[in-house]
């Protein structure tokens, strides 16, 4: 069946991706992975992202990811997803799925809260090897999926799936995807032998993992939700703030309470801008 794409952000190009597929597109956006469609030079560039981001991660990337990366697979070639799925379902319960682009919320938020993770199925072109708007397949296979076999980020996201489900009918989706772009997105944490980085956005980037975690000019601050759900964000440059975990159990421990209350306090008060710095926030040293 016909799906429309969806649109986040001001963009004057067109959303990326083919959401026709000859109608194997299902309505909850998931579709086969087209393995078949991928060249020799996109498994190549795959290659490359992969041998660049694992050599720079050590000392920018936190301990829990560096220790469930190789549990990804394949290094040389873009990975089957079922594959991954074998490994994934047995350590945690979840599952990839692919999907043929930036999906809209409640498909996303569904397939979330049911232990699914949407995975774009199109790479980057060798153009666009440093830099890419969207999330194509090595953002999310590199990007997020490796945490997803730690149980406790794992179960995390299931209820970051739940909760932005009720978000929605409260009328809070900008609010909780503010805190769903400053965590799992970009999110660092506090470790033991300093700053590093949990964020896709941030471990999928090679330059945004040297601003992010070695950068004097962000801000980086202690993640409070309410503080986070106030701050918009950017979605064409490094990220001007950062919030600071302590661990995931912290993470988890932080957006387990009901959300509805906080909803109407950010709504009363006013947006921050992404560059923000306010007197009362828990400023963390690089």
């Amino acid at each position: 069946m016909a799906v429309e794409p969806a649109i986040y952000g001001a963009s004057e190009r067109p959303p990326r991706g083919d959401y026709a597929r000859e109608g194997l597109v299902q309505a909850d956006y998931t579709c086969p992975q087209n393995y078949a469609a991928y060249t020799a030079q996109d498994h190549d560039t795959y290659r490359r992202l992969y041998e660049r981001q694992a050599a720079l991660i050590p000392g920018l990337a936190c301990d829990e990811f560096i220790a469930a990366l190789p549990a990804l697979g394949a290094k040389d070639h873009i990975p089957r997803f079922e594959d991954i799925n074998a490994r994934l379902y047995k350590a945690t319960g979840w599952e990839i799925v692919a999907v043929p682009g930036l999906i809209p919320e409640v498909p996303f938020f569904t397939l979330l809260a049911n232990r699914k993770f949407p995975v774009t199925d199109w790479l980057r072109t060798p153009a666009e090897f440093e830099y890419i708007v969207e999330p194509d397949v090595f953002h999310d296979l590199f990007g997020h999926v490796p945490l997803l076999f730690n149980p406790v980020y794992a179960d995390h996201i299931q209820d970051y799936g739940r909760g932005a489900l009720k978000a929605h009918r409260l009328g809070a989706c900008e609010q909780l995807s503010r805190l769903y772009w400053y965590t799992i997105e970009f999110g660092l944490m506090r470790q033991a032998n300093g700053l590093r980085a949990y964020g896709a956005g941030i471990l999928s980037s090679s330059g945004e993992l040297q601003h992010a975690v070695r950068s004097e000019i962000p801000n980086r601050i202690a993640l409070n939700p309410e503080r986070t759900m106030r701050t918009r964000y950017k979605i064409d440059s490094y990220q001007q703030t950062y919030f600071v975990i302590d661990s995931f159990q912290q993470l988890f421990d932080l957006t387990a309470p009901d959300f509805t209350p906080l909803y109407e306090r950010v709504k009363a008060q006013p947006e921050l801008a992404a560059d923000a710095r306010l007197r009362e926030d828990a400023v963390i040293a690089r």
